[in-house]
C-alpha cells in the first residue's frame, strides 16, 4: 500500500511536513523538513493517504523529541482512542464506483475536521449530499459517510480527526456501536 514517488499524480508532490521540538536546555528548534514520511496508496480507489501526525492521547504529552516516528504504523481511518490524527488525502478523479462513490460507506466514533486544499470533493450522508471546494470547511460529527471526486481534477483534503464518544440516545437511534469503523479503509 505504500505509494512510491512514480505513482504520484503530476505535479503533486508529497506534502511537506515541517516539525518542530527542543534542543536539552529547552531551545526550540526545528527538529525535520521534509515530505511526509508515510504515504500510502489505494489504487483501485483513486485514493492517496498522506500521514502528517498522530497522538495517542489527551492531552497529548509534549516531549523535546518523539522516541519514535508516529506516523509509521498500519494505515486506520479513525484516531487512537483518546488521540487525534491529521492526514492528507488526494482523491484521483475517475475512480467512483457504480453508486457513484469513491470511498465506502463509513461511521467513526471522531469528529473530523475536513479542510479542502484544493480542487472540489463531494460527502455523501445518508439522505443528502454536498460540494466542498478549495477553502471550505466541514465538521463531520460521527455521520455515516463516503467521499467522492466527482471532478475531472485531483481533490486535496486535509482531514484532522479526533476521538470521540458518541452520546448513548444518539447511539441507539442509528443501531449501535457495531458497525463502526475502527482499522483500514477496506477493513
Amino acid at each position: 500500500m505504500s505509494s512510491p514517488a512514480s505513482n504520484r499524480p503530476p505535479g503533486h508532490p508529497r506534502p511537506r511536513r515541517v516539525v518542530t521540538g527542543h534542543t536539552p536546555d529547552g531551545v526550540s528548534v526545528v527538529l525535520s523538513d521534509a515530505p511526509v514520511p508515510v504515504s500510502r496508496e489505494l489504487p483501485e480507489d483513486g485514493v492517496y493517504f498522506h500521514e502528517i501526525w498522530n497522538t495517542q492521547a489527551s492531552p497529548a504529552p509534549v516531549r523535546a523529541v518523539e522516541p519514535v516516528e508516529p506516523t509509521e504504523a498500519d494505515l486506520t481511518v479513525p484516531p487512537p482512542p483518546g488521540g487525534t490524527k491529521i492526514r492528507i488525502n488526494e482523491f484521483l478523479p475517475g475512480h467512483l464506483d457504480a453508486r457513484g462513490l469513491q470511498s465506502p460507506v463509513h461511521r467513526t466514533q471522531s469528529i473530523d475536521y475536513g479542510i479542502v486544499l484544493e480542487g472540489e470533493i463531494t460527502l455523501v450522508l445518508d439522505e443528502s449530499e454536498v460540494t466542498l471546494r478549495a477553502g471550505d470547511v466541514v465538521v463531520q460529527r460521527g455521520t455515516d459517510h463516503a467521499w467522492a471526486n466527482r471532478s475531472d481534477h485531483l481533490a486535496r483534503v486535509a482531514f484532522i480527526l479526533v476521538d470521540g464518544q458518541f452520546d448513548p440516545d444518539l447511539a441507539e437511534s442509528f443501531g449501535g456501536l457495531a458497525g463502526l469503523m475502527h482499522g483500514g479503509p477496506r477493513d
